[in-house]
């Protein structure tokens, strides 16, 4: 990690309660302590609408990890990234790197579902973000995908479209990160499907997936 991007990480993970579980030996983060923290988060106004917290599932080891933007209205009901129509869609994305959900692991910039499904706002990216880093940084994984732009701005601190970085490959900290479409935007622009499988393929290349 360079010295710019492990300033941001510590920024983003300042007032959370989360930075000391990094340097305190004694107090060294797990999965469960930050699930706990997540879960009795009230930072931003989200916590007033939710009505659940979606912390991500699957493999906390996994060598690939999905990141999304938000949770959905049925994501908020059950609890679980990508369920419905997006959900099945994502699984049919999983498969052509042929993996599956177990293999994987998914979450979302934002742990709490924004009303009416609107984009994340700023401010509350900003107060979520830590939780992505933390995550990310426990998992380590080889490869992180990021659905749509939300996701792969707030990783790479920028502000670029997704239609001109799709498909091409960059790091974030050290590890490979390829941004590509988000699932719910594939079901809405399906001439854009082949797009994101030929990034499928590109992961699974990565991974050295037969």
């Amino acid at each position: 990690m360079d010295a710019n991007k492990a300033r941001q990480f510590l920024e983003a993970l300042k007032g959370m309660g989360i930075e000391s579980y990094f340097f305190e030996r004694k107090n060294e983060l797990t999965f469960s302590a930050l699930r706990k923290e997540v879960r009795a988060c009230k930072r931003c106004p989200l916590a007033q609408t939710r009505t659940t917290v979606v912390f991500g599932e699957g493999n906390e080891r996994a060598d690939l990890v999905f990141v999304g933007e938000a949770p959905g209205e049925d994501e908020d009901a059950q609890g679980k990234p990508f369920v419905g129509r997006a959900g099945k869609f994502l699984d049919q994305m999983i498969e052509r790197v042929g993996l599956s959900r177990k293999d994987v692991f998914i979450c979302n910039v934002l742990k709490c579902r924004p009303p009416k499904n609107r984009e994340p706002d700023p401010a509350e990216v900003e107060m979520c973000k830590g939780y992505l880093f933390a995550q990310l940084q426990l998992i380590r994984p080889k490869v992180i995908c990021a659905l749509g732009r939300h996701a792969y701005n707030t990783l790479m601190n920028v502000d670029a479209r997704i239609t001109k970085i799709r498909g091409q490959f960059t790091e974030y900290n050290g590890v490979k990160l390829l941004p590509t479409y988000h699932p719910s935007f594939l079901l809405r622009n399906q001439e854009r499907v082949k797009e994101a499988y030929e990034d499928m393929e590109k992961l699974k290349e990565v991974l050295k997936i037969r």
